[in-house]
Parts: structure tokens; C-alpha cells; sequence
């Protein structure tokens, strides 16, 4: 073997190189160059079998701490000049605050929405005001102050989505939004005129126009000296504000808590082109006793509630065929109402 090299002098060159690197391309350069496997300190290493005995420990231990030494100024350069790289990157290539910024497709209110608040804009305008209460509801709210009786098959298990309870506490989804009407009238004098829209729920998907989950806005009217002619009235004047001229009929119907009651039909066109009466609407007188479990003077009091359905009303005025397609989220059909 040759004279063993300086390996401190080997070392010192190598740092020297290594902090001179002005870019990771001479790193690399300098690394071949000092620890490559063609490098003389990796030939000296690679050889120490053929040194004397005496030689071997010396030339291993010097050897391998230069390399040590080597490969740490290596790594600690390397840190710097790759933060250097990514930090002049990101100055060339960034975002110009002047330029117009990335186009994002707008979304549209959902039809059954949009009919929602078309309802509420006619019945504001009428001087209802508008009243929200909770989806989750208890069964003297939903039925007992309804004038529901226990019993009554709408709050059997195979009409209603319960969650808790026996007949003295039912917890469930409400029914209806007629909970809020019984809520209002708790902590509202009379006179009364409210609207409540919103989700409900009820056991039955039996054709294209039933679903488990729609949606309501069901009204009270209560003040002294109103009739079902004003009863009527309103609900003529609401359809032909939002539905335009079609036949409506009226017909005898009972509900618990109206008497008495109707139902209210428009002509409707379905999918195979036939032409039918599609209910929207229970309406009717409020019965005394609902007056009586909140805490209103029958005597003195009348009022009147409807409740339409805020889904049919949309089919309707959309010529929609299945009430199903309002659920299912596809966008190429719900791209036509935005």
C-alpha cells in the first residue's frame, strides 16, 4: 500500500470544499469527490487489511473520524442549501395578489327551499310572522294538546318515528310542525297569526308522492270573530298568490284538532300525463279543546290552521313527477332550478 495520507489534512480540505458549495449540485461534487467510493480516504479505509498490525488501529480510527467529520459538514450543508432552494422557489413562484382568482361554481337554493321561502314572503305579506321550533318533540305537544287521543293511530309505532317513552312521556320526531303552533300559543296572547315551516317526519313511502321525511308550513289564525269563510279565503288567496290560476277543491275531512275540517286538493298532472286532485293541505276550525290545553278562553277566541305541504308544492309548481327526486341529490336535476 502507498503512504498513508494526512487524514486531518484530508479533512480540513473537504469542510473547506464542502462550506463552499454554492448549490446542491456542487455538494455533490464535493461528496464524490471526498467520500466517494473512488475517493482516497474510501480507498485507505477499504484497505486497512493490508496495513501492518501496528497500523491498522491508528489508520482506523483517524481514518473513520475524518470521514465522520466529512459526512456531518455534508448533512449540516446539505439542511442549508436545501432551505435555501425551497425558499427562492417560492419567491419565484409566488401568487400574484393582483391577478383574478380561481373561478368556483356558485351553488343555487334546492327548490324545495326556494318554494319555502316563497311562502313565507306571501304570508308576511298577509301579516303572519314566521315561527321555528325543535324536530325532536314530546308527545303532549305533537298529540295530547293536539287533541290526539291515546290510542289514535297516529301515535302508533307503524304512523311515527318514536325515539323514547311510554303514553306519559313520548319522545319522537315530530309528525307535524303543529307542535309549534301549541308552543306559541303557551307564551303568546292572543291575537295570534303564525307560520311554521320545517322538517317532519312520518312513517309512510307508499308512491311517488309520500316520503318518510318532508316538509310542511302549517298556519294559525287566532283572534275574536273568525269563520271559516276567513279560513277560505286564506288559503285561496295563498294558492293563487303562489300556484297561480288552478282548480282547487275543498272538500269535509276530519283532523283531532280542527272541526270542522278539510281537505284541500289542486289539479295536478302526473308522469304518465293524467290528470288528478293531489292533496296539499288539512285545514279547519281550531276545536275549543286545543284552546282549552293552552290556556285560551274558547268563549272569547276562534281561530283557524292549515298545513300545507311544502314538497307537493313544489312538484306542483315545478312539474315535478316523483316526489322522490328532491332527495336524491343528483345535480342534473337539481340543475334546472338554480
Amino acid at each position: 500500500m502507498s503512504q498513508i495520507p494526512d487524514f486531518q489534512a484530508i479533512a480540513d480540505e473537504a469542510v473547506a470544499s464542502i462550506a463552499a458549495a454554492a448549490d446542491l449540485d456542487a455538494l455533490e461534487q464535493a461528496r464524490v469527490r471526498f467520500v466517494g467510493r473512488k475517493a482516497p480516504l474510501t480507498e485507505v479505509l477499504g484497505s486497512i487489511g493490508s496495513l501492518a498490525p501496528e497500523e491498522r488501529g491508528r489508520v482506523g480510527k483517524d481514518g473513520n473520524a475524518a470521514r465522520k467529520a466529512i459526512e456531518a459538514a455534508l448533512d449540516s450543508r446539505h439542511a442549508t442549501l436545501e432551505g435555501e432552494a425551497m425558499g427562492s422557489a417560492l419567491l419565484a413562484d409566488r401568487a400574484d395578489v393582483t391577478l383574478p382568482g380561481d373561478h368556483f361554481a356558485l351553488g343555487a337554493l334546492h327548490p324545495i327551499t326556494q318554494v319555502r321561502l316563497e311562502v313565507e314572503e306571501i304570508f308576511l305579506g298577509m301579516g303572519y310572522s314566521v315561527a321555528d321550533g325543535p324536530e325532536i318533540e314530546t308527545g303532549f305537544n305533537n298529540f295530547t294538546a293536539l287533541n290526539t287521543p291515546d290510542g289514535h293511530p297516529a301515535r302508533s309505532e307503524s304512523d311515527t318515528f318514536f325515539i323514547a317513552g311510554g303514553e306519559q312521556d313520548e319522545v319522537l320526531l315530530r309528525t307535524q310542525t303543529s307542535p309549534v303552533q301549541i308552543r306559541t300559543m303557551q307564551t303568546t296572547e292572543p291575537p295570534v297569526y303564525v307560520i311554521a315551516p320545517g322538517t317532519v317526519y312520518r312513517r309512510d313511502d307508499v308512491d311517488a308522492t309520500h316520503s318518510p321525511m318532508f316538509h310542511q308550513v302549517e298556519g294559525l289564525a287566532v283572534d275574536e270573530g273568525l269563520s271559516f269563510a276567513n279560513l277560505k279565503g286564506t288559503i285561496t288567496y295563498f294558492l293563487q298568490q303562489l300556484l297561480g290560476d288552478r282548480d282547487v277543491r275543498v272538500i269535509p275531512h276530519f283532523f283531532p284538532f280542527t272541526e270542522p275540517s278539510v281537505d284541500v286538493s289542486v289539479a295536478w298532472t302526473d308522469r304518465h300525463g293524467r290528470t288528478d286532485w293531489l292533496e296539499v293541505a288539512g285545514a279547519g276550525m281550531v276545536d275549543p279543546n286545543v284552546f282549552a290545553n293552552v290556556g285560551y278562553d274558547p268563549e272569547r277566541w276562534t281561530g283557524f290552521a292549515f298545513g300545507f305541504g311544502l314538497d307537493r308544492i313544489a312538484m306542483i309548481r315545478h312539474q315535478i313527477s316523483d316526489i322522490r327526486l328532491l332527495y336524491e341529490g343528483d345535480l342534473r336535476f337539481l340543475e334546472q332550478f338554480s
